[in-house]
């Protein structure tokens, strides 16, 4: 099981859903002055902190971040990924993505979608499921495709983010080399 909530063997992520807007930038994700901490349930305490105590309930009850244009854009801080992981975040589904944030997802082991259909059909507190493999959103039963992963970033999301892939596939290949 990797941080994100979901393995291998599971068709569907997704679950409720906390809707935002345009460019969410990742300050008001994770603001800086708790980049101290790299421990994502120390830093789930403070997502969205910016916002209120209100979204930050209503995070906290949801399995799904939906945004709009331009999601995570700002600092290139790995910490805006990890502190949805340790809030219960299973996915991230956005019109579009900051690069940057996009591959952190992925390289923390977060489920990171870019569907401009689906993140427009999902209501705020509604529901959003994901077939990563497939490349298949759905929302009300309705589906709406997207890119699906390429195989070697779909090893690195299964195997729980980069640092467990490396461990996992990597390592033993050196130490097998070395021998």
């Amino acid at each position: 099981m990797v941080p994100g909530g979901y393995d291998a063997v599971m068709e569907k992520v997704g679950g409720k859903v906390i809707k935002f807007g345009d460019n969410v930038n990742t300050d008001v994700i994770i603001p800086g002055r708790y980049l101290v901490s790299i421990d994502p349930q120390e830093l789930a305490k403070h997502a969205f902190e910016p916002l209120g105590p209100e979204v930050q309930k209503r995070l906290w009850s949801s399995q799904v971040v939906v945004g709009g244009r331009n999601f995570g854009c700002g600092s290139a801080r790995e910490q805006a990924a990890s502190c949805l992981i340790g809030a219960g975040i299973k996915a991230v589904v956005a019109k579009s993505f900051a690069r940057v944030f996009f591959r952190n997802c992925i390289n923390t082991g977060l489920l990171v979608v870019e569907c401009p259909e689906a993140a427009e059909a999902v209501a705020d507190d509604g529901e959003l499921w994901i077939d990563y493999a497939s490349g298949i959103a759905v929302v009300h039963g309705k589906e709406f495709g997207f890119a699906s992963y390429p195989e070697s970033l779909r090893q690195i999301l299964e195997a729980g983010g980069l640092i467990p892939y490396l461990a996992k596939y990597v390592l033993p290949q050196e130490k097998a080399l070395k021998g």
